[in-house]
């Protein structure tokens, strides 16, 4: 038993050395030491001849110290032991470095000629032509592959390269082909695509595969391209011609409405109403599915009460009392009681109402989760009605209950909110700073951007003054009071210029403006912030309002240069992507 032990303990030990010189020899390449490199890699490989990785390693480090023949010797050692073809293209690369083309070439045609004869070797051949950026070598060695059994699928593999080489056409050819011929490999395809999609400047990539896609489902009508198309129509973030695609899939074979009302999903979260307008009222046609029935009622519900006018209001109550009625009142109807009791306190202003309905609700045989969800809603109610601690009561129940899953969180973020609400922002940043790291990015964003509003602002102000009146105006939001708000921050700005709190109040009152209408207004308050607070950290936000404002004017001109100083200064920031597609768009890049 003792011997087994000590026996363990050497191995362990052993084990360790080894990995601490493989990583001394790695970190000695990393900074450029190839002297103290080559030696600790050559002991490692003396070690472990048989290490292919060591034997590259090494075989680098002569490379790098220009000890051609010194690594020509070793490899040609490695070429008699094991005769790989690898190794071919090993001697190749080594004479392309001292510029012996001829040299190099006989070799690289040696290896593709191994191929021919041991098929199998293709793929360690053509991976090392790879490694060593020989793009158009890596191709051949496939291509010959495939002459001596055609049965090899490189498919991929080819559609990577042929990217590499910006061929385009070829690429999106091998990666269509593949796809079809291999639909388990569609979902690491379809990420390549998407990274060309959106690093695409001049639109080229993308007209090509829409073409290719096209092309297609006009010869072979088999909805597999209808589906991918759909894809590329999403990623363009062009909701309506995807919708066409999906109408088309329907129509031959009428099975499930699933990737539809995804599809009117993605549309409402990027404020394509229209088209989820349309998709809604299709499906509604289409299905006798009484849930479904239920959930496009409640999606258009909400999308017309978003829109609505205040006179419109009475007309929007009697279409969910109609709903109601329909559908009858019961678990099953959960989504729309909600949506009611919503619209009557939040729009209509009646909170008593809205918690009638959501404790009648509460008596139904519902579960926990819906529990936790109705719960939500009555704490909101109570905090509308400014009745702080009943609804931080609700709030902790669902926290206590759902612990750390995502309506945990959000219950633990309101929590904050609500403190914050009431002027207590030591409680609300000790809370916040808990939900940073939140595993929901919304809420662990919405946890930060509300810590440092208050940690920036008690710094410069510890008496607090300019940030409780801020909080204040900020429930008045909460209430959609927005006249009220508008009128609370504006008096912000008056008693604090200069101070800390001006930006992210300039912000406000820009965005308050927006919901308003007045367009005017809401950009002489984003430029307040582009003038005069180019370091603070809701300038990018100011940028892209404005610019999003100029581009749905048709304002390029205007638009262009907020958009770029977005790609060019802050790169960081949550709009850089989606500033980089209306740049290209507006600097003239070719449409599909």
């Amino acid at each position: 038993m003792k011997k087994a032990f000590f026996l363990f303990c050497s191995l362990f030990f052993s084990l360790l050395v080894w990995s601490q010189s493989e990583q001394l020899a790695q970190n000695y390449m990393d900074r450029g030491e190839f002297e103290k490199a080559q030696i600790a890699y050559e002991e490692l490989l003396k070690a472990q001849p048989g290490n292919f990785n060591f034997f590259q390693k090494t075989i680098e480090c002569y490379q790098q110290l220009q000890q051609f023949s010194k690594a020509e010797n070793a490899i040609q050692d490695r070429i008699d032991k094991y005769k790989q073809g690898n190794y071919l293209v090993e001697l190749g690369y080594n004479y392309q470095l001292q510029k012996n083309t001829e040299k190099a070439k006989k070799y690289y045609e040696q290896a593709l000629e191994k191929i021919k004869k041991v098929p199998n070797e293709v793929y360690l051949i053509a991976n090392t032509f790879e490694k060593k950026a020989l793009v158009d070598y890596a191709l051949q060695a496939y291509q010959t592959g495939l002459s001596v059994q055609p049965n090899f699928n490189f498919n991929y593999q080819m559609a990577v390269l042929y990217g590499q080489k910006g061929d385009t056409e070829n690429m999106v050819e091998m990666f269509l082909t593949e796809s079809y011929k291999t639909p388990q490999n569609i979902v690491p395809i379809q990420f390549q695509l998407s990274r060309f999609i959106q690093e695409d400047s001049k639109e080229i990539f993308n007209e090509t595969l829409k073409k290719a896609l096209l092309i297609r489902i006009q010869k072979t009508q088999d909805i597999f391209w209808n589906e991918y198309l759909s894809w590329f129509y999403v990623q363009m973030k062009e909701y309506g011609k995807a919708f066409i695609q999906q109408k088309a899939i329907y129509k031959r074979n009428p099975e499930s409405f699933s990737n539809i009302v995804n599809l009117a999903q993605l549309a409402i979260e990027e404020k394509d109403t229209e088209t989820a307008k349309e998709i809604f009222n299709f499906i509604l046609v289409n299905t006798k599915d009484l849930d479904l029935q239920i959930k496009c009622n409640e999606y258009l519900m909400e999308l017309k009460i978003s829109k609505a006018a205040p006179q419109e209001y009475p007309a929007i109550l009697q279409e969910l009392n109609t709903l109601l009625k329909q559908f009858g009142e019961s678990p099953y109807t959960l989504s729309l009681l909600k949506l009611k009791a919503h619209f009557i306190t939040f729009n209509l202003k009646d909170a008593e109402k809205g918690k009638a309905i959501l404790k009648n609700v509460l008596e139904m045989p519902i579960n926990r989760d819906q529990t936790a969800e109705i719960k939500m809603e009555l704490a909101d109610m109570f905090l509308f009605e400014e009745k702080f601690n009943q609804a931080l009561i609700y709030y902790s129940q669902i926290e206590s209950d759902a612990n750390n899953s995502p309506i945990g969180q959000e219950a633990n973020l309101k929590i904050a909110k609500t403190s914050y609400y009431k002027g207590d922002f030591k409680w609300a940043n000790h809370q916040l700073e808990v939900l940073k790291s939140a595993s929901t990015q919304l809420i662990a964003n919405d946890a930060l951007d509300l810590f440092l509003l208050i940690s920036d602002n008690t710094v410069e102000d510890s008496t607090q003054v300019a940030l409780k009146k801020f909080s204040r105006a900020d429930y008045l939001l909460f209430q959609d009071k927005k006249q009220d708000a508008l009128a609370a921050f504006q008096a912000i700005i008056k008693e604090n210029k200069e101070d800390a709190i001006e930006p992210v109040t300039l912000l406000r009152i820009g965005k308050i403006y927006e919901t308003l209408g007045d367009i005017a207004a809401a950009l002489a308050n984003y430029k307040q912030i582009i003038d005069n607070f180019k370091e603070c950290i809701y300038i990018d936000e100011a940028l892209f309002f404005s610019a999003e404002i100029y581009f749905q004017l048709n304002d390029a001109v205007m638009a262009q240069p907020l958009y770029e100083d977005i790609i060019t200064n802050h790169e960081d920031s949550i709009y850089y992507v989606l500033a980089q597609k209306k740049y290209r768009k507006l600097r003239g890049d070719k449409e599909i």
